[in-house]
């Protein structure tokens, strides 16, 4: 499935817009703060139920309005049209899939899987490890089907655990969420890492491509390696009922990025974080996209940022031959050199127009 269409309507600086992409390419143009990212951000959110700028909800709805709403179509194999809607306010999410109600983002994001690089990228490699889980995890759930489920009943189960942990709850009362959590956990423990395993060498591919250095990930599965998760738990007992929280455990998992052998944020520079940053999710998309199922929406906004001309090159050389649907924003489109044949659309003060594309640069 790709994306053909986009209504957006009091989204930030947007108060209504209409796009229709290209299932390749489609660039959108326009100066500093005339509402480019929006768009993306308003796909995004259709997508996952999340900005990818801002954890607040209420920056997301257009001054004075009460809600935003986002509606995209997305087109089969056989041409069949799926429609996917967001309604949100401060209240919360109303999401319709088919003309039905969702039972939640994870029908959309299965339907239209997107992914964002953008000037903040790096923060995938340098912050903590909660990003990194982030990436790790839309992977797992576009190959594992098993793994929101999983992911329900740990989430579920942590939820509770902790709860009783905090209230100083007798230990039988703790202990009763342990055998949900350590079956659910060991089950997503046993998907990432698989997953882990079979997007290495992509990553490793890319890297050499990229930046020509060897990159290697591991995952880092929340416990100590040589215990297991049961005798994790009991090791930190004291410390968790000290704390009032659990202190091991999936929840606490991390992607680890090695470049040439040492940790990433120690051997590289923030150009270059970003374009090892980019490098992990294109291989992702890359690894996904030989496993069939809906085309990825790859985000790009703003590629030059940051970027010299050689290393902005080498990022968009990668991008095009990576199977995904590309939507490109841009200050000045004439940097990108994209020669592959698209459709174009500029953004002014939140208005969004169709404009005549060209391939030339």
């Amino acid at each position: 499935m790709t994306l053909s269409a986009l209504e957006i309507r009091d989204f930030r600086c947007i108060a209504q817009a209409q796009l229709d992409f290209d299932p390749r390419f489609t660039l959108i143009s326009g100066e500093n703060a005339s509402g480019k990212t929006s768009l993306l951000e308003a796909l995004y959110f259709l997508s996952c139920g999340r900005s990818f700028r801002s954890p607040h909800l209420d920056s997301l709805i257009r001054t004075g309005q009460p809600e935003f709403m986002v509606v995209g179509q997305v087109v089969g194999p056989a041409g069949q049209l799926t429609t996917l809607g967001v309604r949100t306010s401060r209240l919360g999410s109303e999401i319709r899939l088919g003309g039905q109600a969702a039972s939640g983002f994870a029908q959309m994001a299965a339907l239209l899987p997107a992914q964002v690089i953008d000037p903040e990228v790096h923060r995938l490699v340098e912050d903590g490890p909660t990003q990194r889980r982030r990436y790790l995890d839309w992977g797992v759930f576009h190959v594992e089907p098993a793994f929101v489920g999983a992911m329900r009943r740990y989430q579920r189960a942590l939820k509770q655990r902790n709860a009783a942990l905090k209230a100083k709850r007798p230990p039988a009362e703790v202990h009763l969420w342990d055998p949900e959590l350590l079956e659910s956990g060991l089950h997503i423990n046993e998907q990432r890492l698989r997953y882990v395993q079979l997007l290495a060498p992509y990553v490793l591919e890319f890297g050499r491509e990229l930046l020509g250095l060897e990159v290697e990930i591991s995952l880092q599965q929340g416990w100590a390696h040589d215990k297991s998760f049961v005798a994790a738990l009991e090791d930190v007992w004291a410390r968790d009922v000290l704390r009032g929280a659990t202190s091991v455990g999936t929840h606490r998992a991390d992607v680890i990025v090695r470049v040439e052998g040492n940790p990433a944020k120690d051997r590289i520079s923030r150009g270059q974080q970003k374009l090892l940053a980019s490098c992990l999710l294109l291989a992702q998309i890359q690894h996904r996209a030989t496993l069939g199922g809906p085309q990825t929406a790859l985000l790009l906004d703003d590629p030059s940022a940051e970027l010299d001309v050689d290393n902005l090159r080498r990022l968009l050389n990668l991008v095009v031959r990576v199977p995904a649907q590309l939507i490109v924003t841009a200050l000045d489109p004439s940097r990108l050199d994209l020669r592959i044949p698209g459709r174009a659309f500029h953004v002014e003060q939140g208005k969004v127009s169709p404009v005549l594309y060209s391939r030339d640069p």
